[in-house]
């Protein structure tokens, strides 16, 4: 087993959990919007937990808007590459720029 090898099961490790951590903070967000309309409090002990949240989900949409522009500059499917590097970041748009250099 390579370097590369490993390379390639570790990016898919941090896929499959980037996934599940970006579902749940959107399932989270979801909650407090829903418990906020109605008239429910959140603990203050989870306040840390949807700061991370909120940075995590800004932080691949953020690398979403630039892998869909990205794509769409160089004529691929900028809505795809969008969504999929939404969900699994910053190793969505590796693989985008290490297609171009190949």
């Amino acid at each position: 087993m390579n370097l590369s090898d490993i390379g390639q099961k570790i990016a898919g490790f941090i896929k499959i959990v980037s996934i599940v951590l970006i579902t749940g903070a959107i399932g989270l967000e979801l909650g407090k919007i829903c418990g906020l309309l109605n008239t429910n409090e959140i603990p203050n002990n989870l306040t840390p937990i949807f700061a991370i949240a909120r940075f995590a989900l800004i932080a691949h949409l953020f690398e979403g808007i630039v892998a869909a522009i990205y794509a769409g500059a160089k004529n691929k499917l900028p809505f795809q590459y969008g969504i999929y590097t939404f969900f699994v970041g910053t190793v969505g748009l590796v693989e985008l720029f290490r297609q171009e250099n190949r």
